[in-house]
């Protein structure tokens, strides 16, 4: 199943969900040839596994408590923060609560600065 991104100029919510978080699942906002955005979202207690990507991210918490495992130790995100984590740092993430977050990854290729 492929994901539907949004077209260049096409605004897309990223609002909480609030009490319809329970029924929404994890969705690709847009992709370019330098940078993918995707709304994760994570019920309490589940988790994603430890991983990496080349290129440099950031997790911002829409909603809910996040916890982010790092090399050097656990970051709690709440409803607001926002986390940067340079390319191939390898990190989990778990869901204290039901929770959903902006997510953010200069793909690798890309010409940053």
């Amino acid at each position: 199943m492929a994901l539907e991104h949004a077209d260049p100029g096409e605004p897309r919510d990223v609002r909480p969900f609030g009490p319809t978080l329970a029924d929404r699942r994890t969705a690709a906002i847009f992709k370019s040839r330098q940078l993918e955005v995707m709304r994760v979202v994570l019920p309490a207690g589940k988790t994603l596994p430890p991983h990496k990507v080349p290129g440099e991210i950031t997790i911002q918490c829409i909603e809910g408590v996040l916890v982010v495992g790092l090399d050097t130790g656990e970051r709690r995100l709440e409803a607001g923060q926002v986390l940067f984590l340079q390319g191939n740092a390898v990190h989990d993430l778990r869901a204290e609560t039901d929770a959903s977050a902006l997510v953010t990854i200069v793909l690798h290729g890309g010409t940053g600065g």
